[in-house]
């Protein structure tokens, strides 16, 4: 039983580092780098479909994104998707080839997208604590019940704890990563 809780606790606080992940490749570093467009979806024959699905994008060099177009009619629908989404990017087009170049960050912008990083960061914290809780609440559930005892509780406890204070870890880790990529020039 106790088993069960901390697997299930350690598979969420696994997928919450995850996430936290997948938010950090979308937060841009000036460098140029595929999956900046991944969350870019197109309008493909009256349905939305991820960029990707309709191109293949590579990084041509450090500073600018080449996507090459499968269909030439598309050219218009992926440029206007690039240019009203929340990356503040400008495509150049050349026939089937978008360029998209990255602008260098600013001192001020880096300084934002550290603020913001770290209030991703500190999401992910808050979620690994209340995972901690919820495992914590099983285990005085299960006690109640009579079904484990309070020395069990305690070790459990104790070992929520540890994997809390592991996870917690990782997530520094990442952040600490991320923030010296953004603060790099």
């Amino acid at each position: 039983m106790i088993d069960e809780i901390m697997e299930d606790a350690e598979i969420r606080m696994k997928k919450s580092v995850e996430s936290l992940q997948g938010a950090f490749t979308k937060i841009r570093t000036g460098r140029a780098h595929p999956s900046l467009l991944d969350h870019i979806t197109v309008d493909y024959y009256g349905s939305n479909v991820p960029l990707s699905q309709v191109s293949n994008v590579t990084a041509e060099d450090a500073r600018t994104l080449c996507i090459t177009l499968w269909e030439a009619g598309m050219v218009k629908a992926v440029e206007k998707a690039i240019m009203n989404s929340d990356l503040g990017l400008n495509p150049a087009t050349a026939g089937t080839v978008i360029r998209v170049p990255m602008p260098a960050l600013t001192e001020e912008r880096r300084r934002d997208l550290v603020r913001v990083v770290k209030g991703e960061a500190e999401g992910a914290r808050v979620a690994i604590r209340n995972i901690r809780r919820d495992a914590n609440s099983d285990f005085k559930m299960l006690q109640k019940e009579k079904e484990i005892s309070e020395d069990e509780e305690r070790k459990a406890q104790d070992g929520i704890q540890k994997l809390t204070n592991a996870y917690i870890a990782e997530i520094e880790a990442v952040l600490q990563v991320k923030e010296q990529d953004l603060m790099e020039v």
